[in-house]
């Protein structure tokens, strides 16, 4: 009885530990989400896809979700092939003007990106993915712009000769790197993603056209690579003035699905929050659709998206240390306040709750400069 009275507490003690850990490595994140599109005349809006809710897992957890859309309508839920959740959402009335915010409270807790594994086997490139994993990823291995495969390839010759073993990880990490040292980033206000051809003429582009340009040039490699879309945590998006991200995951055995992000030149973490992936990069829309009226109908479109460390540590005016004295104690980071709803998203209607988190859950300077493009209205018909 004293053993198991002793491995009881011992237990608890262990299970305590890890709960704070869990604590203390979570970053707690509100995003606000709005997105408006204006016409001069009332029209007929067809059906819209809207992927705006995180993608829910190990590393992150949704506590409130609050989804509103104008006009009238009504609104379904699914996952798609690849585990996105979407909400459907058919209007029931003519409308000049279409708005869709959300809102979300998250708990994130990927804080250190470089903390996995890579199997032996797939420690240095090349290797071929083992045989009961390789079905399941052969549609993220296909070149998606097969007609600028050799052009790829000729630009990828400065990374890595046939022949030749490197380390897989750094090998990735220079790529993600050197699209972000040497591409200038540029806003585009067009719909849907440039060819990798017309990035590496251009040697400029958007979140993600670089994106894109990481994926192909993976898959160039015969490495299963993904597109995400999805939000990052950085001065744009906090500043309230930015929109949707996108960057790339690449899949390593052992480690599985990890993001590289060749805007920033980092590796995805607890800063980006992933909402959509998809195996071809204009299958992560968050919002698409269309509507019925003249071409002229549609003005423009207005895309605000603001992101919030809820729990950011600061410290007290009166702790605060300018010049610090040899020996000094350093001093305690306190958790800020939670700051009140944001009165630049002022928002009337009763909105649609989507799906509960703990049932069934429902894309920068560099990053956070993405704009309409990734939710633009598709031509009328």
């Amino acid at each position: 009885m004293a053993d198991r009275h002793d491995f009881d507490q011992t237990f608890a003690f262990v299970l305590e530990r890890k709960v704070r850990s869990w604590g203390a490595n979570a970053m707690k994140i509100r995003i606000q989400h709005r997105t408006t599109y204006h016409y001069d005349v009332p029209v007929r809006l067809e059906p819209h896809r809207v992927m705006v809710r995180p993608r829910e897992g190990h590393d992150l957890h949704i506590e409130s979700s609050i989804l509103t859309i104008r006009p009238e309508h009504t609104t379904h839920w699914m996952r798609d092939v690849n585990g996105n959740s979407i909400a459907l959402v058919d209007f029931t009335a003519r409308a000049a003007e279409l708005m869709i915010y959300s809102e979300l409270v998250l708990n994130h807790y990927d804080s250190d990106p470089l903390d996995f594994r890579v199997e032996p086997y797939a420690v240095h490139y090349p290797f071929v993915y083992d045989p009961w994993t390789l079905p399941e990823l052969t549609a993220f291995t296909h070149i998606v712009f097969p007609a600028d495969a050799a052009r790829v390839r000729h630009w990828l010759g400065q990374f890595w000769e046939p022949g030749k073993l490197v380390e897989t990880v750094s090998l990735l990490k220079r790529l993600n790197q050197h699209i972000k040292e040497n591409f200038a980033y540029k806003r585009r206000d067009e719909y849907g993603v440039q060819r990798p051809a017309q990035t590496l003429e251009m040697n400029s582009g958007s979140c993600r056209d670089f994106a894109t340009l990481f994926i192909e040039a993976c898959r160039s490699w015969g490495l299963a690579a993904r597109f995400v879309s999805g939000y990052m945590l950085c001065e744009a998006t906090e500043a309230g003035h930015a929109s949707t991200h996108a960057w790339a995951e690449v899949y390593l055995p052992g480690a599985g699905w990890k993001g590289f992000d060749p805007t920033s030149g980092i590796m995805a973490g607890s800063q980006h929050v992933a909402v959509a992936v998809s195996r071809h990069p204009e299958a992560a829309t968050p919002i698409s659709g269309s509507f019925v009226g003249v071409p002229t109908a549609f003005l423009r479109i207005e895309v605000n998206v603001k992101l919030e460390q809820l729990d950011k540590p600061y410290v007290p005016l009166e702790q605060r240390t300018l010049f610090p004295v040899q020996g000094q104690s350093q001093t305690q980071l306190l958790p800020q306040p939670l700051p009140q709803r944001l009165e630049s998203f002022p928002i009337e209607d009763t909105p649609d709750v989507g799906p509960r988190p703990d049932t069934e859950p429902a894309a920068p300077a560099r990053p956070g400069g993405e704009g309409s493009p990734e939710e633009a209205v598709k031509p009328p018909r």
